[in-house]
C-alpha cells in the first residue's frame, strides 16, 4: 500500500511499523490519500487546536471549502488527534465555548456528510488514518474488480 502525504502537511505521520510506503505529493483535498486514488479517497488530520482554528473566522471559511471539495470524493474523514471529551471539557487554547465548538463539528458532519473520527491522541489518529485508507483500498479493489469482470476481459 502506498500512502500519499500532502507535502504541506506540517506534522506528517510516518506510519512506522505499518508496512506501507509513504510518498510526499500535492493533494487537492485532505492530508493523506492512496496512490492512484487521490481523486476518490482522503483523510484530513487535525490536532484539537488546529480544529478549533477551523471553527472561527477565515479558518472556518477555508475549512468549509475543504469539506465541500471532500463531498465529491467516495470516501473522506477528518481524523482528530483528541477525544470528543477533550473538546467538551475545553482542553484547547481557543476562547470558543466547548458547546459552540461541538455544535459546529456536528453541523459540519451533517452538512457535508463527513465523519469526524475522535482518536484520543496522535497515535490513535495515525492508526485510524492507516486503517481507514487500508479498508477503502480493499473495498475499492473488490468493487472495481467486479465492475471490470462484469464487462468481460476486454474491459481489463
Amino acid at each position: 500500500m502506498k500512502i500519499i502525504c500532502d507535502s504541506r502537511e506540517q506534522l506528517a505521520f510516518t506510519f512506522g511499523g505499518y508496512g506501507c510506503e509513504v510518498q510526499a505529493g500535492t493533494l487537492t483535498t485532505g492530508d493523506y490519500s492512496l496512490a492512484g486514488l487521490e481523486d476518490r479517497c482522503a483523510v484530513e488530520r487535525k490536532s484539537l487546536d488546529d480544529l478549533l482554528g477551523c471553527l472561527i473566522g477565515e479558518g472556518r471559511e477555508r475549512f468549509e471549502r475543504e469539506l465541500a471539495r471532500a463531498a465529491g470524493l467516495e470516501c473522506f474523514a477528518v481524523v482528530v488527534e483528541a477525544s470528543m471529551q477533550d473538546m467538551a471539557e475545553g482542553r484547547y487554547r481557543s476562547r470558543m465555548k466547548p458547546h459552540a465548538a461541538l455544535q459546529s463539528v456536528l453541523a459540519f458532519q451533517v452538512r457535508h456528510g463527513c465523519p469526524f473520527l475522535w482518536c484520543g491522541n496522535r497515535t490513535g489518529a495515525e492508526y485510524a488514518t492507516y486503517h481507514f485508507l487500508r479498508h477503502y483500498l480493499r473495498e475499492a479493489s473488490t468493487r472495481y474488480k467486479s465492475i471490470l469482470e462484469a464487462h468481460g476481459p476486454q474491459a481489463a
